[in-house]
């Protein structure tokens, strides 16, 4: 059963991706930040992301991070690379495995070890936002994250790992949407058909870890947060099962402190 954006509003392609570059331009003034650093993996979300900013900003302001490590697969990278010299953007490719290594070799911990398989893929992503910004210091930049608005819902992201960057600038598009935006900006084909994967692992994929096809997660997640429906009437609109919008929603409860400051206690003075 197909699920091609039957309740989410069609975009305008065109005034959505000139609203986002406004607000890149205008992140970058308010800021006074010289340019943007972002990483690229080679998937949809970053290759979007990666030419709005280049739309936008002077292509030598523009540092392009590929950051590999043993699950990443070698046509992503390739991908990666061919998209920052398509683009014009400057780019360098940094293995984190090394850098790795040795923070599971202080803990006496191995990536092999099953209870720690979750940690030691989110520390890679915490790897890569400690290379991000050591680059965006050092040139006085704003990391641009490529996280969109279904993986912020469910939290589909690793806390001050890929969730910890300065700006959003697809933050508002579900997934969907983004695939249509791709379109739009010509991403080339190779990568806009590829299975969306945060390779963390050989052979993961995110539809498969969230346990649900974008297409239906999109309006599950649009009726829920833009409509505010019940899970029973979201799942009667979709004609599908009443377990599977419930499930969306035990996902975007337990992502909420993902998206929050931490909690402090109040203090009466």
């Amino acid at each position: 059963m197909g699920y091609d954006n039957r309740i989410l509003p069609v975009l305008d392609v065109s005034k959505v991706a000139f609203e986002i570059s406004t607000f890149i331009e205008n992140s970058l003034i308010e800021s006074n930040a010289q340019g943007l650093v972002v990483g690229l993996s080679g998937g949809l979300d970053s290759s979007v992301t990666a030419k709005l900013c280049a739309e936008v900003v002077n292509k030598d302001k523009i540092l392009g991070l590929i950051m590999p490590s043993q699950s990443t697969n070698k046509e992503d990278i390739n991908d990666a690379v061919n998209l920052a010299e398509e683009l014009g953007i400057k780019h360098k490719t940094i293995q984190v495995d090394p850098l790795i290594e040795p923070v599971q070799k202080v803990c006496s911990r191995s990536v092999d070890d099953e209870n720690y398989k979750l940690a030691g893929a989110n520390l890679k992503a915490r790897m890569r936002m400690l290379i991000l910004y050591y680059h965006a210091n050092a040139l006085n930049r704003l990391v641009a994250g490529t996280g969109n608005r279904t993986e912020l819902l469910v939290g589909y992201f690793t806390k001050y790992g890929d969730g910890g960057v300065d700006i959003l600038p697809i933050g508002g598009l579900y997934k969907t949407d983004v695939r249509k935006l791709a379109e739009h900006l010509e991403i080339p084909d190779n990568i806009q058909n590829k299975d969306p994967t945060a390779g963390l692992w050989p052979g993961q994929t995110d539809e498969d870890d969230l346990g649900i096809k974008y297409e239906l997660l999109d309006e599950i997640l649009y009726l829920m947060a833009e409509k505010g429906m019940e899970k029973d009437e979201i799942a009667q609109k979709l004609k599908i099962s009443l377990d599977e919008v419930v499930n969306v929603k035990l996902m975007v409860r337990a992502a909420e402190h993902k998206l929050k400051m931490p909690p402090m206690p109040p203090i009466v003075r």
